[in-house]
């Protein structure tokens, strides 16, 4: 920058394109703190935790209802209850795995 006699950066006026810039910056970042939804952490939190419950109780119990109709089915019993509920929860692991590599937005139904 040129500097003035007094060692002072001279300052030019500042351009009305940059004026109108920063005001639609403004009205925009307004806007759009207006419209976010404000997403409680503790909620993400809780709804992370039920759905990995859901998941590691609710697949391998699913398993075992199945698994337990088909060995009074083919006379089988144990051994089919037994491996569908290892299979339900085998899927249940896979499914806590999954979703926790996702984005923490996933959580407030986006």
């Amino acid at each position: 920058m040129v500097e003035d006699e007094n060692g002072q950066a001279e300052t030019s006026p500042e351009d009305a394109r940059l004026t109108s810039l920063r005001e639609r910056l403004k009205r925009a970042d307004k806007l759009e703190n207006e419209t976010r939804p404000q997403i409680d952490s503790r909620t993400v939190i809780r709804s992370a935790g039920l759905r990995a419950a859901q998941s590691l109780v609710g697949m391998p119990f699913g398993g075992a209802v199945i698994g337990w109709v088909l060995d009074r089915l083919f006379d089988t019993a144990p051994w089919i209850m037994l491996a569908l509920m290892f299979i339900g929860f085998a899927g249940g692991v896979m499914d806590v795995m999954k979703y926790s590599k996702g984005s923490p937005d996933r959580g407030s139904g986006k």
